[in-house]
């Protein structure tokens, strides 16, 4: 008897060994439903796009200005970032703490901020409230004080975290890489031009672009295209449209070598782990929907969740990283593509091996379609967990604005995900994400042998890490 039970739970644990390996292949996607979306255009060039979403008593307002970190100097990294934070901080009516607390009472949430393309005000409240909260979300925009007390509680604030992040490798990383690589200036800032912007540095962003022609108000969740529209035009309407001159988006001149050899390591001394970054400049434009949509299942395939391929080599097979991954971060004319992991100092040239290993064979291999089709499925999946929310459809129209995409692309995205075909992700990536630079973050007396041991033709480029800057980043890249 117990060896006919013993011979029962082998069989069902062979088999369910053999199923967990073997998993069956995703359904066909179902569609999903996108809300109605209507725009209007007020008197003073105010854009007001409408998502009607019903259902749940909520609406979600979200700001977007065409004024972000691209139009700042690298002298003044983080002027964006500071000035989008500042306007929750004060108007000429309210002080930070009285918004705080209207807001808080109305069982709202405000917040603001700036990424590389443009500034974002988002408020979430419920939509019998939304009469109420209206006038705060709009003194914020057309009123902010820019106290001069504010300005300094934030400065002190940004300077404290960037100092801290800057001692850790996967951040650091970022922050080089956006430079060597990117020819951009870190988002957030730099300890040197964090200290050097002043109010009217903060002033002066502000009045050359938060202009109504500039920005677009995305209105999403339980409300009327009528209501949504009238509201708008009750608060902004006064907005003014004064004219500026047209500023053209800033890079950092560097010269891009490209290849294997552009290996920078920032030398951190007693570090525990590596930080191993991969980057390369794309030069896709985010309008270009066909390479849009090949850029993320290539990705999705590569590094884009917990079954892509880096995550398969680096973490499950070799236990090598807690997780790797990869991106793009879009620009209205370009993309920042990045691969990236955090390993022991002794395994960090394994680790960019690796991802150099896995970029060749996506561009010269065509992905099987039984591993195409899981990698899509889980974009089409994210996709829609994303703009489920009224607060993630509106931050997702207001992304695309940003880009000066046409929102209409959102109703195709399935179609479009579901239409690459194999051939399209190995030309795409063989085009566009071989030859690019890597950072590596970590001690450098751990990394060194490993590295000259697997890449003998790499000179790599050293920088001490306590003695970062822009200037010293650029003069290695030079």
């Amino acid at each position: 008897m117990n060896r006919v039970l013993l011979s029962i739970f082998l069989i069902v644990l062979m088999c369910s060994s053999f199923s967990q390996e073997l998993p069956p292949l995703p359904s066909k996607p179902k569609p999903i439903k996108i809300p109605p979306f209507r725009e209007a255009k007020l008197d003073n060039g105010l854009r007001v796009a409408v998502i009607e979403k019903r259902g749940v008593p909520l609406v979600s307002l979200c700001l977007v200005v065409r004024g972000g970190a691209s139009m700042e100097s690298s002298e003044k990294a983080g002027l964006a970032r500071m000035t989008a934070e500042l306007l929750t901080r004060g108007t000429t009516t309210r002080t930070a703490e009285q918004i705080a607390e209207e807001v808080e009472f109305l069982g709202g949430e405000l917040s603001s901020w700036a990424d590389w393309n443009a500034s974002y005000l988002l408020l979430e409240i419920s939509s019998d409230k939304l009469d109420r909260a209206m006038p705060v979300f709009s003194d914020v925009v057309l009123n902010p004080s820019f106290r001069q007390k504010e300005i300094e509680i934030l400065r002190s604030q940004l300077q404290d975290s960037l100092s801290y992040n800057l001692k850790q490798p996967g951040f650091l990383a970022s922050y080089v890489a956006s430079v060597f690589a990117y020819g951009e200036h870190p988002v957030g800032g730099t300890p040197e031009s964090l200290k050097s912007i002043t109010r009217q540095d903060i002033v002066s962003f502000y009045k050359s672009s938060f202009l109504p022609q500039n920005s677009v108000l995305v209105i999403s969740g339980d409300i009327s295209y009528v209501k949504a529209t009238t509201l708008a035009k009750r608060f902004f309407d006064r907005w003014s449209s004064r004219k500026t001159l047209e500023k053209s988006e800033k890079t950092i001149s560097h010269d891009a070598r490209g290849g294997e050899n552009n290996f920078l390591i920032v030398d951190l001394p007693g570090s525990g782990q590596a930080a191993v970054f991969y980057a390369k400049g794309v030069g896709v434009e985010r309008k270009q929907q066909d390479k849009f949509f090949e850029a993320q299942v290539a990705n999705s395939v590569l590094g884009g969740g917990y079954s892509s391929r880096l995550n398969q080599e680096i973490r499950i097979k070799r236990g090598l990283s807690y997780g790797a991954g990869s991106s793009f971060a879009w620009r209205a004319n370009r993309a920042n593509f990045a691969a990236r992991a955090q390993t022991k100092n002794e395994s960090a040239a394994e680790v960019a091996e690796l991802i150099l290993s896995e970029i060749k064979r996506l561009s010269t291999e065509d992905v099987p379609e039984d591993e195409v089709k899981p990698r899509k499925a889980a974009l089409i999946g994210n996709f829609a967990r994303q703009i489920e929310t009224n607060q993630g459809l509106a931050r997702y129209f207001a992304e695309l604005h940003a880009l000066q995409v046409e929102p209409q692309q959102i109703q195709s995205f399935v179609q479009s995900v579901e239409s690459v075909k194999q051939a399209d992700l190995k030309k795409f990536a063989s085009v566009y994400l071989n030859d690019g630079f890597f950072v590596i973050v970590g001690d450098y007396s751990k990394i060194r042998g490993e590295l000259e041991k697997r890449f003998p033709q790499v000179k790599p480029l050293v920088i001490q890490a306590d003695k970062l800057s822009l200037e010293t980043i650029l003069g290695v890249n030079r």
